[in-house]
């Protein structure tokens, strides 16, 4: 097992990066949004290199993160911990800030050098307005480079997280190569949609305000293999 979490991901996608690494789903709009591990490695670089060369962030450096679980969620965590930065979740004081659109207003008992607000809308839409103080996450990203190499060795939170991420994916039963749906709603932890599959090399249907009517006829169109609910 890679000791970071870049090496975790890069090794999750190593063997196949065409397969669907990560699929979306959102019961109350209808999204779908499926991204292989190609795809998803393309963000996340495109994240590490708005981060290092746009924001100038260097290891060591702290993001605050106010985001639900959500494809866009994955390339944001990914490509700071790629950066890495140091990815904290309780209000403080932050060399930069992801946050959503629904979120702005909490995100004004953080202090922030730099200030993104993620619509998260179907397509990767941008925001029609942007709240003062902020720049729209998905159009300051497209411009940045596809690649990016991770520094060697992970931050200072990583082994402590791949260790936790460990024990969920034994306490959640995620076997080695699963394909995995999750309910955004009962399992909001990063630690538990992300990282715990990532590092048993699964694969993830992330469910957000998951309909129980479809759930089943999901199950088997998507061929999961484990279910957290």
């Amino acid at each position: 097992m890679a000791d970071n979490i870049a090496g975790v991901f890069a090794d999750a996608i190593a063997t196949d990066p065409t397969r669907p690494l990560l699929t979306w789903y959102d019961d109350a709009t209808g999204e779908r949004t499926e991204l292989s591990g190609t795809t998803l490695a393309n963000w996340v670089a495109k994240t590490a290199n708005l981060l290092v060369d746009e924001v100038a962030l260097a290891p060591g450096d702290t993001s605050g993160v106010l985001l639900p679980p959500h494809w866009q969620t994955a390339a944001v965590l990914l490509g700071c911990w790629s950066a890495k930065l140091t990815v904290v979740d309780a209000p403080s004081d932050v060399d930069v800030l992801f946050a959503a659109a629904d979120r702005v207003d909490a995100a004004a008992a953080w202090s922030a050098g730099e200030r993104y607000v993620l619509a998260l809308a179907p397509f990767a839409a941008p925001l029609r307005q942007v709240p003062p103080g902020f720049a729209d996450y998905v159009v300051e990203v497209r411009g940045h480079g596809d690649h990016f190499t991770p520094y060697p060795q992970g931050g200072e939170a990583d082994a402590e997280l791949l260790a936790r991420a460990d024990a969920r994916a034994a306490e959640l039963g995620i076997a080695t190569g699963a394909r995995v749906l999750v309910d955004a709603a009962a399992h909001p932890d990063p630690v538990d949609w992300l990282l715990a599959p990532l590092l048993r090399r699964a694969t993830v249907v992330l469910c957000a305000n998951l309909d129980p009517a479809r759930l089943a006829p999901r199950t088997e169109s998507e061929k999961t293999t484990h279910t957290l609910t």
